[in-house]
């Protein structure tokens, strides 16, 4: 009995090392960001408090699975491109496009507008999917760009809902004013993610073109964490005191539908 006692901590503990192990390489996988794209050791090693040592180990590691490479000048890392094949596929099998395809073709018809599908990396909203309103016909175009998650609804719309750590990481890394509307300060910030929360929506009143708003739901998977929304998109004077609540109301239903579908149970959380 106690043979069994002793092999079962000792797997325990192995256990509990690999996750520490992982815990360590993913905290340098985050030291990097569009702002950072090349890291030395030692800057490393500053941002995750980690001994150089275990940072150069680390590395070397990463580096063997495709996961980093060394920099031109031998001195720096950069991300590898063994995470961009790896997010490709990520995309490429993501439910959530599938799911979303009969809510994107019902907001369309319903509003006359354009429709946004954008999934949350972490600093930006990844546009993974727009459909426009020609004439009544709907015209699908999958396409990958990003916009900055403070001042974009569907950044707005996922944002809110992610843990504190997450929307001060973006708050130190600034705002760029792109219009006069722009949310340029934390505090600001702060306060919008909180009337999203309230009222279920988010909306982008010009703030990241200044002739377009936006209206946005957060989309929930089946754990109930938000990584994902969907928004209705046009010129701003289609968005009134008036169509606005009305543009809101269909966006959550849909956002609501979406999310049931891959999974997600209200009343489980």
């Amino acid at each position: 009995m106690s043979k069994q006692i002793e092999q079962s901590e000792a797997e325990n503990e192995r256990s509990s090392s690999q996750m520490l192990s992982f815990s360590k390489m993913l905290a340098v996988l985050d030291c990097f960001s569009r702002d950072d794209r090349s890291l030395s050791v030692l800057e490393i090693a500053r941002r995750t408090k980690l001994p150089r040592t275990t940072v150069h180990r680390i590395v070397g590691s990463l580096r063997s699975l495709g996961l980093i490479d060394q920099d031109r000048d031998r001195e720096k890392y950069r991300l590898g491109l063994k995470l961009f094949e790896l997010g490709n596929t990520v995309l490429a099998n993501m439910d959530v496009q599938r799911e979303a395809s009969e809510s994107i073709a019902t907001l369309v018809n319903k509003t006359g507008q354009s429709v946004h599908l954008g999934v949350f990396d972490g600093f930006e909203i990844v546009m993974v999917e727009r459909a426009d309103s020609r004439v009544g016909h709907v015209n699908r175009v999958v396409t990958l760009e990003s916009a900055a998650a403070y001042c974009s609804a569907t950044g707005k719309a996922a944002l809110a809902f992610q843990p504190q750590s997450v929307v001060d990481r973006i708050i130190s890394h600034g705002f760029t004013a792109l219009t006069p509307n722009t949310i340029t300060s934390g505090e600001q910030l702060m306060d919008d993610l909180a009337a999203i929360r309230k009222r279920g929506y988010s909306i982008d009143d010009a703030e990241y073109e200044d002739w377009r708003r936006c209206v946005a739901a957060p989309i929930r998977n089946a754990s109930g964490r938000v990584f994902a929304a969907i928004s209705v998109t046009g010129k701003k004077e289609n968005f009134t005191d008036k169509t606005i609540p009305e543009y809101a109301s269909l966006v959550v239903a849909q956002a609501d539908k979406i999310s049931r579908r891959l999974g997600y149970e209200r009343n489980a959380e």
